[in-house]
């Protein structure tokens, strides 16, 4: 009998899918790790399993606790899922940019959500800094900390690596996703160039953020500005110290917008906006190392948090970002 233990032991073991309209379309195998299948419904439930766990074993997380945590909302969804599964209470500090869709979901959930101004992160009211004061200033409490508590790129170097490695029997070329955190990429990476220090490691970024510009030129430097949630930074995280980056790639929201619409339409993926980013990333890479590559990304969640921006019309045509049909 195959039986998992709950919600925890349903994290992580997502299947590899290959897309196949953008792989037919370059001569390249375009994979995607199908991260909205985890049970939480994100790739972030990974990372929200293991700073759990790692405050247990520590004994900073006792019985009857609260995790606290800054997020955009996938790793606070995460989290909220996993203090149910475990008896802890779950407070969410929210930028009020953030999609309707999720902060309601987190309510749903449970958690305490305190939506706030989005302000940059330099700001002492950034929603990161503001939830650690919280969480200094409560008992029997963590704070998550996901940008800088190094539990999140452990959690991607010791499973989501080690799965991308065996589902491809090590035959991968090129891995390529946005990051937020630093968490996914970072571990992913680390642990492919401990098996093969050719596979290409490839950070990809939305217009708005400076890691690009980081991995080019080693400064912060952003412009422009994207739609995409949960993605993209004006700095360094611990979680993205060391990580190594052969190269980066930029993709602008009108070729994310069109990514994830021909995902929908062509492939019957549902998916959210940062999809169209790693994705969009991946075509480009296919058609500038020509044919025969087999590259990796993250198909990070699904599209119905997402439904009253990118999957609005009117939205979409009043930021000038409405698909072809």
């Amino acid at each position: 009998m195959d039986i998992k233990t709950g919600f925890v032991g349903s994290v992580g073991n997502t299947p590899l899918i290959r897309i196949n309209s953008f792989s037919d379309e370059t001569g390249c195998e375009i994979l995607g790790k199908a991260e909205f299948l985890n049970p939480g419904g994100s790739v972030k439930d990974r990372a929200a399993l293991y700073i759990i766990e790692d405050a247990e074993k520590k004994g900073l997380l006792k019985p009857g606790g609260t995790v606290v945590e800054g997020t955009a909302g996938n790793t606070g969804i995460g989290l909220a899922h996993i203090c149910n599964a475990k008896g802890y209470k779950c407070l969410i500090i929210i930028p009020e940019t953030q999609s309707q869709e999720k902060i309601d979901l987190l309510r749903t959930l449970g958690a305490e959500v305190r939506t706030v101004p989005a302000v940059p992160y330099k700001d002492p009211n950034n929603y990161v800094k503001l939830s650690g004061r919280i969480a200094a200033e409560m008992e029997n409490a963590i704070w998550a900390n996901q940008f800088e508590n190094l539990a999140n790129r452990i959690a991607h170097y010791e499973t989501t690596g080690p799965e991308i490695w065996a589902q491809t029997d090590g035959k991968v070329d090129v891995w390529v996703t946005s990051t937020g955190t630093g968490g996914t990429y970072a571990g992913v990476s680390m642990f492919l160039k401990e098996k093969n220090p050719d596979i290409k490691c490839i950070l990809a970024d939305p217009m708005g953020s400076g890691l690009y510009s980081y991995v080019k030129t080693g400064e912060v430097h952003s412009e422009g500005s994207s739609i995409t949630e949960g993605i993209g930074n004006s700095r360094v995280t611990a979680n993205m110290e060391g990580a190594p980056a052969d190269d980066a790639i930029r993709v602008d929201d009108k070729e994310a917008v069109r990514v994830v619409y021909q995902l929908l339409e062509k492939d019957g993926l549902f998916m959210g906006g940062s999809v169209g980013i790693n994705i969009g990333a991946a075509i480009a890479l296919a058609k500038q190392m020509g044919a025969g590559q087999t590259i990796v990304t993250i198909l990070c969640d699904g599209g119905s948090r997402y439904q009253s921006k990118l999957f609005n019309r009117e939205w979409l045509a009043a930021k000038g970002l409405l698909p072809n049909p």
